[in-house]
This record gives C-alpha cells, sequence and structure tokens, in this order.
C-alpha cells in the first residue's frame, strides 16, 4: 500500500488511480515548483500517458479540498493554484512578472499581525498575507 493510498484513506475517499497519480503530482509539485493549477496538473497526467478528463481533474481537486489534503490559492490573475496542507504555516510572494510563487516565514510579520488583532480588541485565528511584487531593475 503506498503512502498516497494511505492519505487518501486516511480521509474517507475512495483510492482510485486518478485520485493517486494527482496527489502523486502535488506530492512532486512540493519537492519542486510548489503550486499547481488544474491545467498543469491535466498537461502533466497527459504527458505520461494517463487518460484523464479535465473535468475528473476538477472533481479530484474540489474531493481533496473538501477532505482537507489541499487548499486553493486564488491569486491575481484569476488562476486557482493548488498546494498539499501544511502543517507550518507559510505566506506568499507573487512575481507579477513570471509568475513565481514564494512560499516565506517571517516571525516579525507573524507578531506584527497579532498585536494589531489584539490593538483592535481581536485575536487573530487565521490569516493569508500575499505580497505581488516584481524584479528590481537597476
Amino acid at each position: 500500500m503506498s503512502k498516497q493510498d494511505n492519505a487518501l484513506r486516511e480521509v474517507g475517499l475512495k483510492v482510485t488511480s486518478p485520485r493517486v497519480k494527482i496527489l502523486q503530482l502535488l506530492e512532486e509539485a512540493e519537492e519542486n515548483t510548489g503550486h499547481l493549477g488544474a491545467e498543469d496538473i491535466y498537461k502533466l497526467l497527459s504527458e505520461v500517458g494517463q487518460d484523464v478528463s479535465l473535468a475528473t481533474v476538477y472533481r479530484v481537486l474540489s474531493q481533496f479540498e473538501s477532505a482537507g489534503l489541499i487548499v486553493r490559492h486564488h491569486f491575481a490573475g484569476g488562476r486557482s493554484v493548488f498546494e498539499l496542507v501544511k502543517e507550518d504555516h507559510h505566506d506568499h510572494m507573487i512575481c507579477v512578472t513570471s509568475g513565481q510563487i514564494i512560499e516565506f516565514v517571517d516571525p516579525i510579520i507573524e507578531k506584527r499581525q497579532c498585536e494589531l488583532a489584539e490593538q483592535y480588541g481581536f485575536e487573530l485565528i487565521d490569516h493569508r498575507l500575499v505580497l505581488y511584487v516584481k524584479p528590481k531593475h537597476p
């Protein structure tokens, strides 16, 4: 039994070839690019000879999201990307020129956000910070 099989069973999803392959692609992306869109996944599946429709990719991603396996991000440009749920919190920086997505953690920003919430009489329970950047030109 594979790691993907176990992950699917743990969240109550039936183990199917498309689900296993899509989960594998998302895991591989974590080690490389980090974030994939549905169209990226569809293209990668096609390249390795997997006969899976784009509709199936969207359906599986929706099931994964509902099961808490992945998180969907809606960054500027109207394109959704997906990443595996991680235990550690992180924020994102998006290059508006290349589309590169950079994950980062900054303790000073994290502390300041909590302070701001408290200053206004709230307790911070969650947040998402996305910085849109472009390369500096000399």
